[in-house]
């Protein structure tokens, strides 16, 4: 069998005062249908990155409007998560090889958790390519509509990895993507849904936390809270560019001597290459005291990543593939103006000059992060638009709300 995340119960009567009830009224309508039906979520991993984040909060939801939700983990050695962190890159544009050698370890992976997935499900949604062959290799008797979720940014794949997945894929009654422009030659669905993902405001990393504490939290990592804040969450990863903000940061810093630098990281069990580049950030860092590299291995979770958020003046992303970037959604969220690169689902929340700026290069991103902390009131009043540009795109309910969409159109 494949593994079970055991998940706590959530309400959806709880995010009324945040979205309104006229929303949770919606969502209940729309699950009336649909309740009894068993679906189940199968991804990566249970802990790390995006897509954990957001099967914490969904499927106890769709537990709460009444459908037999689960999530499941497929298992997997450093072997085959070298192979998977590899197709991800690849996929997302890298020019990186593919040998047979790699090929051939996917697919034996995917057709050992093929024959480990049991039960009968009415809806199957698959997560990203680590898993992707598991319709190939099981057979659609495990499932009654099998959905294939992509969160990754395919705008603009490297050939030879989106020509191997692409039949795989292809196999699936529907696909989820982010944006349009990420579904790319070759692949055919009866159903395509455009789906981005969402923040839970009351997980907590975003509840609200009070500036109090959240200094209290942030002082214990040796911040100085007298002196502005930089702050970038992702993971160590060179889509993620901590590089690039590290060489921004020091511009910034040649105007603005005091500013500090943080980088924040999850180092997740399905990507290895994580700690190879956590390494390179450090030394690209170098002896700069006012640079904290830190991960999930110095006590950094969901509360301090809240916190560090929360204090900060600026946020950066400065990704140059991005799927979506929850961490801009997040930041957004506590009121805080994002630099971000211009790439991937970040234009969809980073509407440029009014919830933060979009950048292209090193340099953009300097002079935007040193306009906004130049200018704290207009700073403010992004921030404060971007607050509630997620409230109505980007919370857990209306993701629930397309995924009820999407089940009733395959029903």
């Amino acid at each position: 069998m494949l593994t079970t995340v055991e998940l706590q119960p959530k309400s959806l009567a709880d995010y009324a005062p945040i979205v309104g009830d006229e929303i949770v009224e919606q969502i209940r309508a729309l699950a009336e249908p649909l309740k009894g039906a068993r679906v189940v979520h199968i991804n990566a991993t249970a802990f790390g990155g995006g897509v954990a984040e957001i099967l914490y909060t969904l499927v106890p939801l769709m537990r709460d409007v009444g459908l037999e939700a689960e999530w499941q983990v497929i298992e997997g050695r450093d072997e085959f998560f070298n192979v998977t962190k590899a197709c991800h890159n690849g996929l997302q544009g890298m020019d990186i090889p593919f040998t047979d050698e790699m090929r051939n370890t996917w697919q034996r992976y995917n057709e050992m958790n093929a024959a480990r997935f049991e039960g009968e499900y009415d809806f199957v949604i698959i997560h990203d390519p680590q898993p992707a062959g598991l319709l190939h290799y099981h057979g659609r008797a495990g499932g009654k509509h099998w959905v294939w979720r992509c969160h990754i940014d395919t705008s603009h794949p490297n050939p030879v990895y989106w020509d191997f997945f692409a039949p795989y894929i292809s196999e699936y009654e529907a696909g989820i993507f982010t944006m349009e422009q990420y579904v790319g030659p070759g692949v055919n669905f009866k159903h395509l849904a455009i789906i981005a993902p969402t923040i839970d405001p009351l997980s907590p990393k975003n509840v609200p936390q009070t500036l109090e504490e959240s200094r209290a939290i942030v002082r214990g990592y040796g911040i100085d809270l007298h002196r502005p804040l930089l702050t970038q969450v992702s993971r160590y990863d060179p889509w993620k560019d901590p590089l690039g903000v590290i060489d921004a940061y020091r511009l910034v810093k040649r105007e603005m001597p005091v500013v500090q630098l943080a980088l924040l990281g999850s180092m997740a069990s399905d990507d290895p290459e994580g700690w190879t580049y956590y390494d390179r950030t450090v030394r690209h860092a170098g002896e700069d005291f006012d640079i904290y590299i830190l991960h999930n291995f110095h006590g950094v979770g969901n509360r301090e990543v809240n916190a560090f958020q929360n204090v900060s003046d600026v946020v950066i992303q400065k990704s140059t593939r991005e799927g979506f970037g929850l961490v801009v959604t997040e930041a957004l969220w506590k009121g805080k103006p994002v630099v971000g690169g211009n790439v991937g689902g970040i234009p969809l929340q980073v509407l440029d000059g009014e919830t933060g700026f979009l950048v292209d290069s090193v340099e953009a991103c300097a002079e935007k992060t040193l306009y906004l902390l130049q200018h704290p009131d207009e700073a403010e009043r992004m921030g404060a638009r971007g607050r509630e540009h997620v409230r109505q795109n980007f919370l857990s309910t209306r993701h629930l709300r397309d995924y009820l969409r999407l089940f009733a159109s395959l029903s």
